[in-house]
């Protein structure tokens, strides 16, 4: 009798481990057409690079990418030509509402706008601004108040903030040597030639979406020709202001939007 041989029946292989499910991407938004594919300059918390998405948002839809001519002031905003894909003309500093008006009385069926800073349009630039508004010149103006001389090193801003501390006024602003910090936009709705003025801020989701809308009713009158347009942005300056990106967004919530309200000021037409 010959003996079986048995044999083991082959180990079972451990199962695969089932892979993980990709998470689903959502597409919220594209880069807007009108602004270039490039990196930014702006220092880390800036908000110079969101205000840069409004206004590229509301060209593309408004269509006016081709027929558009910013005016770029000396600044933060000097590199305007880098990130906007539209005709930009470089400004000397302060005069950028001067240029405007040269440009759109040479080029009426152009939509205009500058891009201007605090140093830039309250200090050296007044004059400029003033009269352009009230000569209720045509274009747009986009104001970005930071409260600060941005690029220039950080020295104090007609817009300071009283007791904050700059290069310049290290003790923080004095009231009785350098006055208070002037309300730009609610001196310019005092002029007859100002149809539009605002003020709004980034900080957070709800401003932000204000801020759509009150820039959109400010490109509005300019399509329609309806006269001068105003938007001053409230924006921090973490490097300037020697604060974190968190600590200096919060502080134009609090410290800035107290002394600077945000508001629609001025809207002729709906008046």
């Amino acid at each position: 009798m010959s003996a079986q041989t048995s044999k083991k029946a082959p180990a079972a292989k451990p199962a695969k481990p089932a892979k993980a499910a990709s998470p689903k991407m959502t597409q919220v938004f594209d880069r807007p057409k009108s602004l270039k594919d490039v990196p930014w300059h702006f220092c880390p918390g800036c908000h110079h690079g969101v205000i840069h998405r409004l206004v590229g948002e509301q060209l593309d839809a408004f269509g006016l990418r081709e027929k558009t001519i910013g005016v770029a002031s000396v600044g933060c905003s000097v590199f305007l030509y880098d990130y906007f894909d539209v005709d930009v003309v470089e400004s000397p500093h302060g005069r950028a509402a001067a240029v405007a008006t040269g440009v759109k009385r040479a080029k009426p069926d152009n939509f205009v706008f500058t891009y201007q800073g605090d140093g830039d349009l309250a200090a050296i630039g007044t004059a400029e601004i003033v009269h352009a508004a009230n000569r209720g010149e045509k274009i747009l103006v986009v104001f970005v108040n930071n409260a600060v001389f941005g690029m220039t090193g950080g020295q104090m801003a007609p817009t300071t903030l009283v007791g904050q501390v700059t290069t310049t006024s290290p003790r923080g602003r004095d009231i009785e040597t350098a006055g208070p910090p002037i309300r730009m936009a609610e001196m310019l709705t005092t002029l007859e030639g100002a149809s539009f003025v605002a003020r709004v801020a980034v900080d957070n989701i709800k401003n932000l979406k204000k801020a759509k809308a009150a820039l959109k009713r400010a490109f509005e009158y300019q399509v329609n020709g309806w006269g001068f347009a105003f938007v001053e942005f409230l924006s921090s300056c973490p490097t300037n202001w020697k604060l974190t990106p968190e600590a200096a967004n919060a502080r134009v919530g609090k410290e800035m939007a107290d002394y600077f309200p945000l508001a629609t000021f001025k809207d002729r037409r709906a008046e």
